[in-house]
């Protein structure tokens, strides 16, 4: 029997857990200078592993780590990974608002791969579409060409390394389950912030006086006291995100809650202005306006096609 969804509890759900990933990312904001990348990395994955192992061994969930597809796992893992680095790199210089709107290019690049690696067919609206979704980055960025700063481009591509990451995903969700998947993405992420702690945890190669690359190679562990109660409260905080985001999945339709995403450029705007009193531009409203327009039209088109490319799996 097909349960009944619940589409105003999904709908709930997606909006706490949007609210939550924006306070996660303001919690990036205030420790980056007491805490190392990777440092934060692995502490947050720990956290947010513990707490998936606890829900699955509560709802009962079968543990399986094997994968049918090895090494389009390993890529995937790899693109997440280094995905979300640019992501929180993003974050030193630049406002809540303006990253998450640049990473919601994801939907995009998600489309155009579909295209190239899994053969699906895009008409000419949805080609406007992922060009006007372009054009709205554009605007965000607001580029100088004389003297762009390219580390303005680190959420874009955090989001082109996630869009190849989702890409696979379609492709490995007919033999792993979801939560395969997640526990890949885990201990994937723990296995290579050790591999960074190993050859940079000492700090022998932070030679910079820019915050935002200290913050990438700066000594690991300099003040734990006041950064890791920090570090696995967002460890918690994101994996409480990923359970309202999946469950919100599991009980609502899909093409209905995922529009929902998009609210998680307004709860960055809000905490950005509260916290940090950062004031979007009318420019950079502007640009959210297209990009938000731009992604919905994608969804509309895929619904009305039965064909969902780019907004079938969770934005984070």
């Amino acid at each position: 029997m097909t349960p009944v969804q619940n589409n105003p509890k999904g709908i709930l759900l997606i909006l706490i857990g949007m609210a939550v990933f924006s306070v996660q990312d303001a919690l990036i904001k205030f420790i980056y200078n007491d805490s190392a990348l990777y440092e934060l990395y692995l502490g947050r994955t720990l956290a947010a592993l513990f707490f998936l192992f606890c829900y699955m061994k509560f709802s009962k969930q079968k543990i399986i780590l094997k994968t049918h597809y090895p090494l389009l796992t390993i890529l995937r893992i790899i693109l997440f990974f280094f995905g979300f680095s640019f992501f929180y790199i993003s974050l030193t210089y630049m406002s809540l608002a303006m990253a998450n709107a640049l990473f919601f290019s994801s939907p995009f690049f998600v489309s155009i791969l579909a295209i190239i690696f899994l053969k699906e067919k895009v008409g000419i609206r949805r080609w406007s579409a992922i060009l006007m979704g372009f054009i709205g980055v554009f605007i965000v960025l607001n580029p100088n060409f004389n003297d762009f700063d390219y580390m303005k481009l680190a959420p874009v591509a955090c989001a082109l390394c996630y869009a190849a990451s989702m890409t696979i995903t379609k492709y490995t969700s007919q033999k792993d389950s979801s939560y395969t998947q997640m526990l890949h993405l885990y201990f994937g992420a723990t296995i290579i912030s050790i591999l960074f702690f190993i050859f940079t945890g000492e700090g022998q190669f932070n030679t910079f006086e820019d915050p935002t690359f200290q913050f990438i190679f700066r000594e690991w562990f300099t003040n734990p006291t006041y950064a890791w109660p920090i570090i696995v409260l967002m460890g918690f905080i994101g994996a409480f995100a990923f359970y309202c985001i999946f469950n919100a999945y599991s009980i609502a339709s899909p093409s209905v809650v995922s529009l929902y995403e998009y609210s998680l450029i307004i709860w960055s705007i809000l905490i950005g202005y509260i916290l940090f009193d950062n004031i979007p531009t009318l420019r950079t409203f502007i640009g959210v306006g297209i990009i938000i327009n731009a992604g919905i039209y994608i969804y509309l088109r895929e619904k009305t096609k039965d064909q969902m490319i780019a907004t079938d799996t969770p934005n984070r």
